[in-house]
């Protein structure tokens, strides 16, 4: 889903041929014509087929280190199923980055797969530092040799390279380092901090220039993708730092990062409803993707905070007034469900059937509702897809006009409906207050930059929009989850369902007198299962 300033995630299909029956010809022919077996003069020997054994993992990974210790960069390609990829990287490793002296110790083989050790130096200018880390590769059948080949990965050169279209390189940076400060000056590093790795680099790559520092010598990955920011690996001479303040706290940090270090592929942004500033944002993905601010997916049920802002300030309904909860609802020939065991309530209130999150309630709204009115609300009251500049690359949200089944399936959160942690926590941000205030994460005096506006919402729906999440927190889905929380306290559970996977994505948006969080978890369920807990920990901190 990357598009220009917008990262985004790719997937990709391959189709093979499996040549059993081309074999199984050459053997019947062979057999009739009274040919030989391999090696018997009647024919070349077939080719290979199944899993490499593990004479053939052993020999391919050490033919393939030889060749890349000695710097032969075109004769380890040819030992991976990727030559054409993988000759430019590993030509790089020797020479844009300077590395020499590359010993490698491989690990033991866990069936087809090797882990190994990388000690090296990097030179450049008269400077040298040593290199360490680990890496590993797996070995696997070529599909059209039926050699055992490297599967070729970036990742395989070093664990931090992630685009096929990576390179390495080491010179003066492009930038100078910034020392990265929070609102009360601590310093914020990497190394501390995980989940700002990314984001210390895409600050970096923008202010470092106007921070005051002065170029460092470093070994850096060079991404593919003209709007990712150079990750630095090795630093050989350090540069001055410029100070660079954001928007950040420490402490509500530590408790982000601590919190989806318990869910994989789990992501969470913290911000401050009266001021629009992020206090925290953290993600726990082995791509290494900053999926809180740059994730395009769809919110599920935390999307009924919009909905019932615009079934209210259409004159739709009321919090106290009318919104049955069938046990289904149609809408253009499709039929919507709601979860498992969830009891019908033909008499049920706005109120009531948010707190459930009674999916069928909201769709049952979709006559009255115009196709533009959604993303007139999301637009124009919550500042939903205005090109927000929150100081790094981020996605503000998407709400369109979505006619046909969309049009009741966007009421839900599904449809055509995408969204990410920070714009759900925006979302609870202005609910919660009735102002839109655009998330930033350096302060907006840093660079003059023009943040975006909306008018924000009526005094009367943001009181009923705050009395649903309350009574959602305190006796609805998300109950058991904000139990123990004081002070003035909403919430809104969600999932949402993906195409291709088993469960569901697990949303969970809530406040906390001034801080309102948001967290999706791929795959992980319902919102209490697992996003749920993530907001209640870095509500408890801020």
């Amino acid at each position: 889903m990357r598009k220009g300033a917008k990262a985004a995630i790719v997937g990709t299909v391959f189709a093979v041929m499996v040549g059993g029956a081309g074999y199984g010809a050459f053997n019947i022919v062979s057999a009739v014509g009274g040919g030989g077996g391999p090696g018997s003069g009647g024919g070349p020997a077939p080719r290979r087929t199944g899993p490499p054994s593990g004479a053939e993992v052993k020999e391919t990974s050490t033919k393939f280190f030889a060749a890349w210790e000695k710097g032969q960069a075109a004769a380890a390609a040819a030992l991976t199923n990727n030559a054409g990829k993988a000759e430019p990287l590993l030509t790089s490793y020797g020479a844009s980055a300077h590395i020499t002296g590359v010993k490698i110790t491989p690990g033991a083989a866990v069936g087809d797969s090797v882990p190994f050790t990388v000690r090296a130096t990097v030179s450049y200018g008269g400077k040298s530092k040593p290199l360490a880390y680990e890496s590993g590769l797996t070995v696997v059948r070529g599909i059209t040799t039926g050699k055992a080949l490297v599967d070729w990965e970036p990742s395989v050169v070093h664990p931090e390279l992630k685009d096929m279209d990576d390179t390495l390189v080491t010179g003066d940076s492009a930038t100078p380092p910034i020392e990265a400060v929070d609102r009360d000056g601590k310093v914020l590093t990497k190394e501390k901090y995980p989940s700002l790795g990314p984001i210390l680099d895409e600050l970096r790559a923008k202010y470092g220039d106007k921070a005051g520092g002065t170029p460092s010598v470093e070994l850096t990955i060079r991404h593919a993708a003209p709007e990712a920011a150079d990750t630095a690996l090795l630093t050989l001479s350090k540069g001055k730092a410029g100070k660079l303040p954001t928007t950040l706290s420490a402490r509500v940090q530590a408790a982000a990062e601590r919190a989806v270090r318990k869910y994989g592929e789990s992501s969470v942004v913290a911000v401050k409803p009266s001021t629009g500033e992020v206090l925290a944002v953290a993600n726990n993905r082995t791509d290494g993707w900053n999926a809180a601010f740059l994730g395009e997916v769809a919110p599920g049920s935390t999307m009924k905070i919009v909905s019932a802002a615009t079934l209210i300030d259409n004159g739709i309904t009321t919090a106290n007034g009318p919104a049955p909860c069938p046990a289904e609802a149609v809408w253009q020939s499709q039929t919507f469900h709601n979860i498992k065991d969830m009891a019908p309530d033909e008499k049920a209130t706005l109120s009531a059937s948010f707190a459930r999150s009674c999916n069928t309630a909201f769709v049952k709204f979709a006559d009255e509702v115009k196709v533009e009115s959604l993303t007139d609300e999301a637009r124009d009251r919550f500042g939903i897809g205005l090109d927000w500049k929150t100081g790094i690359p981020s996605f503000d949200g998407s709400v369109p006009a979505s006619g046909g089944p969309d049009t009741a399936a966007n009421l839900i959160g599904q449809g055509q409906v995408q969204m990410n942690p920070l714009n759900m926590a925006s979302v609870t941000a202005t609910a919660m207050t009735g102002a839109f205030r655009q998330p930033v994460i350096v302060p907006r005096g840093l660079d003059g930059r023009e943040l975006a506006t909306a008018r924000g919402l009526p005094a009367g729906t943001v009181a009923q929009l705050r009395a649903m999440m309350n009574r959602t927190a305190t006796s609805g889905t998300a109950a058991d989850v904000m139990s123990g929380l004081r002070g003035q306290i909403g919430a809104k559970t969600g999932s949402a369902e993906v195409d291709g996977q088993a469960r569901s994505n697990s949303w969970f948006t809530g406040y906390r007198d001034d801080v309102a969080a948001a967290a999706m978890v791929q795959d992980g369920g319902h919102g209490v299962d697992a996003s749920g807990p993530i907001v209640a920990q870095v509500l408890r901190a801020g």
